[in-house]
């Protein structure tokens, strides 16, 4: 049985995992949302201007009053500024299981920072939460997201052929992976 609590802070060694605020829209307008190398496995356009990035931050805070809402800003706590994000982009609760995705500022790459955030979510959503299964895909064209769940401890399941489509309408293969309660 699965006990929604919403998006609660999480604290890693190195990181704050929060609720987004109205004033991060400037700092994810900036480190993240208007880049189109980060944006490029998405399934949204990388924002055009801040008002894009105000809206979006103002719709997700009101539908932060569900209990099943899952969306962190990732804040460094020697930079304290957000910096990316990771949410539970679908779920189940009759299979007790949900799907995370991320994205991170292009100039925080390859510092094991979502390596953390990652591990910090999976834990919360088995744990806290309940879920038994939490997963996470990639396009195989972007197998550095596949490093980092499998740096977080998810274990590889295998390869999902012309399995989701892009924000462009073509059909790519995936990998997929997951953690499961035991």
């Amino acid at each position: 049985m699965l006990s929604h609590k919403g998006t609660e802070q999480l604290e890693t060694q190195n990181l704050i995992l929060r609720k987004f605020r109205f004033d991060d829209a400037e700092d994810m307008f900036i480190n993240w949302a208007n880049d189109e190398r980060v944006t490029k496995y998405l399934s949204w356009y990388p924002h055009n201007n801040k008002q894009i990035t105000e809206e979006f931050i103002d719709s997700l805070i009101k539908s932060y009053d569900s209990p099943e809402t899952y969306f962190w800003a990732i804040v460094p706590k020697d930079y304290n500024k957000v910096i990316g994000s990771i949410s539970v982009i679908e779920f189940s609760n009759n299979m007790s299981r949900c799907e995370i995705g991320y994205c991170l500022s292009m100039s925080f790459w390859n510092m094991g920072i979502m390596t953390e955030a990652l591990k910090a979510v999976i834990e919360f959503l088995l744990n806290e939460i309940g879920f038994e299964r939490v997963q996470a895909k990639h396009d195989i064209a972007n197998p550095a997201s596949g490093k980092v769940m499998k740096k977080a401890g998810m274990q590889y399941e295998g390869r999902l052929r012309k399995y989701q489509k892009t924000k462009e309408g073509k059909l790519v293969t995936c990998d997929m992976y997951s953690s499961i309660r035991e």
